[in-house]
């Protein structure tokens, strides 16, 4: 595993270049520190991570990576005993680390616990990504290149199975969650998507949209209709308008099919990953219930 010198904001860390590249730029930027070796394992499943992660985060802070092998110096400096081994350093000083290879997951949660966020690239980039969502078909043609280009590499995996799910193809990206590595399957993404899995198999041989759409038109009181809807705009991604469909179904009758509306409701905070959105429902859920 080598640094990928077209990433600007992952780069080789040695002992001439610590001092000035590490130390003094955290000051300004955070910089995680990923010490590593060729034969570690666990190194492998976590740096392609961390890289993707830096790429992602877009300047929010920087990768250095460090191989113990060809700095021992700095890997007895830190104390490394065993690898991976990752250090968080900000203003100049050690903030905290963890050892191990840490899911995807978990590695944002400890990321957003330092206050380190994505960032975007430029305020059109903003702009763009917002008044331009991707298409899920779209998106799992690319993944399923980059797959091909690169077989085991396990995140695109898992990003190619929730594709898959925004398509409706269920039984590929069940195969796909199906396969992961343990550290993976844990992964928060992961479990969404199982959670994803069980609303779609309430879909199965379920009318299109449309119908679903013209069934509500003409009768506004079809619950049932209102249900699947609500499951498919979840499933597909548009997480507001299926949370729409079940509070109508909560406001019209919150006993429908013994709590289906709240049931269905609480299903979906679980699925959902935009925490405002799922604050702002959750909230006008329990108006209507208290």
């Amino acid at each position: 595993m080598t640094t990928d010198t077209a990433q600007p904001h992952v780069f080789d860390a040695t002992t001439a270049n610590f001092e000035a590249d590490v130390l003094r730029r955290s000051i300004e930027t955070p910089v995680l520190v990923d010490f590593w070796a060729e034969w570690c394992g666990p190194c492998k499943q976590l740096g392609p991570i961390l890289e993707k992660l830096a790429g992602e985060y877009n300047g929010a802070f920087v990768l250095a990576k460090v191989d113990v092998d060809k700095e021992q110096e700095l890997a007895a400096a830190f104390q490394v005993r065993s690898i991976p081994t990752v250090f968080l350093v900000k203003g100049g000083q050690l903030a905290d680390g963890f050892p191990g290879a840490l899911p995807e997951g978990q590695l944002r949660e400890f990321l957003k616990h330092h206050g380190i966020e994505p960032a975007a690239s430029t305020a059109q980039d903003a702009v763009e990504v917002a008044s331009a969502p991707l298409d899920p078909h779209a998106e799992v043609v690319r993944l399923r290149g980059e797959v091909a280009a690169t077989p085991d590499d396990d995140n695109l995996k898992l990003d190619l199975a929730l594709a898959l799910l925004k398509t409706g193809a269920v039984r590929e990206a069940e195969q796909l969650l199906d396969a992961l590595p343990a550290n993976l399957a844990h992964d928060d993404r992961a479990v969404r998507a199982r959670s994803r899995l069980g609303f779609a198999a309430l879909l199965d041989n379920a009318p299109a949209p449309e119908v679903l759409e013209a069934a509500i038109a003409s009768n506004p009181d079809d619950l049932r209709a209102r249900h699947l809807l609500g499951v498919q705009r979840i499933v597909a991604g548009d997480s507001q308008a299926g949370l729409e469909q079940f509070l109508e179904m909560l406001r019209r009758d919150r006993n429908f099919d013994d709590g289906l509306p709240r049931k269905s409701l609480i299903d979906a905070f679980r699925i959902i990953e935009d925490e405002d959105l799922v604050g702002a429902y959750r909230r006008r859920m329990s108006s209507l219930l208290f």
